[in-house]
């Protein structure tokens, strides 16, 4: 299908070419309003170097304009020339035929800051032997805390945090959601969904729950507990539509009495610090994930992060391709790493954390954010890419939400269990369809 893509492009360039003079080069770029300082900065400088080209921006969401591309193909011209993905779409992206080849090993070079470039994202990027993007940025989460909160509920921030000894609204989590979620399976090494060397798939939350680890058993007792105690208040803690507002008002030291709930820690992404450091006020920190524990066992998310990738259409055309790749390469260099994380919130993985802790333009709270994700990505497994992965997400909320049923027949851990193996069997049974 691409080959056919890129000979029907190749033809309409012969056509065009034939037909009029080509005088200028313009590439379209996808950007997310928050992140237009630090993107038009980059153009300036890339247009320095290439005069005569024009870079348009495309202002909107990364999901958004993802979502605009599930719906259509490389041709339409409401996708960007150059966008923003997620690890975890780069093999669907790819197997529609979305993306351009790149000559990534080159493009890193000029860039600099890898030591091993494939050791990293850049090689979860190569697909069949193919680089498809280059690495934007590395992300994990990791916990906010308000010190003042953490201090009158007893919890020692100087020591690891064991769940089990915090009371139920000492933490808030949204565990419905498996990007939180993973962060407690993969502690206790529960596998959600993986992949076998000879392509086959299993889950481990098909197993019955007598096959279960003591520590994932652990986990399961933590979730229903949680749950069980929230939901006898008839809070939003287990609510998909309501928990972040009321997760917001409960991280105030300043707690009123319609305030739902109060609590000290919150697992959230980087990208929040703003907003919560501005909530908590002076009572605000930051720990790393692996500062708390489940059974003994370090929290754990995931080396997650984002690449930078070229739409297909444009592979065929020298001069785009130049145009585009110099527009990657200016945005990931890293001499503009604190600029990139402060208009962005996204940390470079070609950057080694001494350049954000000596800087002298960050703050120590966003400092401190750096230091906690980097910390956490380093102890985090690798994210699963295949696309067959993405069933996951409802899979998981599905299964948790349902304890809120009055008839799902949950009154235990091992009941608890059971309402979320049934939705991980009938995702299996889809598989094997």
């Amino acid at each position: 299908m691409k080959k056919l893509f890129i000979l029907l492009a190749a033809i309409i360039t012969v056509f065009t070419l034939t037909g009029c003079k080509k005088e200028t080069v313009e590439i379209t770029v996808q950007v997310e309003t928050g992140w237009l300082p630090y993107y038009e900065m980059v153009r300036d400088n890339v247009l320095d170097e290439f005069p005569d080209a024009k870079i348009k921006f495309i202002e909107t969401g990364s999901f958004d304009h993802l979502d605009t591309l599930d719906g259509t193909d490389a041709t339409n011209k409401d996708v960007a020339d150059v966008f923003a993905a997620p690890a975890d779409r780069m093999y669907g992206l790819e197997s529609n035929d979305l993306l351009a080849y790149l000559p990534a090993k080159e493009m890193a070079g000029r860039i600099g800051g890898w030591s091993e470039y494939d050791a990293g994202l850049g090689g979860a990027f190569k697909i069949d032997g193919e680089y498809v993007a280059i690495p934007m940025n590395i992300e994990t989460l990791i916990y906010f805390v308000n010190t003042q909160n953490a201090s009158d509920a007893g919890i020692d921030l100087n020591q690891p945090v064991a769940m089990e000894d915090l009371a139920y609204d000492d933490m808030l989590v949204a565990y419905f959601n498996a990007w939180f979620g993973v962060a407690f399976t993969n502690a206790v090494d529960l596998e959600l969904l993986g992949m076998n060397t000879d392509g086959s798939l299993f889950s481990d939350m098909t197993k019955d729950w007598s096959a279960l680890t003591a520590d994932q058993k652990a986990l399961f007792t933590y979730l229903y507990n949680y749950w069980s105690f929230h939901n006898d208040l008839g809070n939003s803690a287990w609510d998909s539509a309501n928990l972040w507002a009321d997760m917001d008002a409960s991280f105030d030291t300043e707690t009123t009495t319609e305030d739902p709930l109060t609590t000290s820690l919150l697992l959230e992404g980087p990208w929040n610090t703003s907003k919560y450091n501005d909530i908590a006020g002076t009572d605000f920190d930051i720990l790393p994930i692996s500062k708390v524990t489940i059974a003994g066992n370090e929290l754990a998310h995931w080396k997650g992060g984002w690449g930078l990738v070229i739409n297909a259409r444009v592979e065929e055309d020298k001069d785009q391709m130049e145009l585009a790749m110099a527009f990657i390469e200016e945005l990931v260099n890293p001499d503009n790493a604190i600029e990139f994380f402060q208009n962005t919130g996204k940390i470079m993985e070609n950057v080694p954390a001494s350049v954000y802790a000596n800087s002298t333009e960050l703050t120590a709270a966003e400092k401190l954010v750096v230091e906690s994700v980097i910390e956490g990505y380093q102890n985090a497994p690798a994210r699963p890419l295949f696309s067959e992965w993405g069933q996951v997400w409802d899979t998981w909320q599905n299964g948790l939400l349902s304890w809120n049923n009055t008839e799902s027949g949950v009154n235990s851990p091992q009941t608890a269990y059971e309402a979320v193996k049934a939705s991980f069997v009938a995702m299996m049974d889809g598989f094997n369809e």
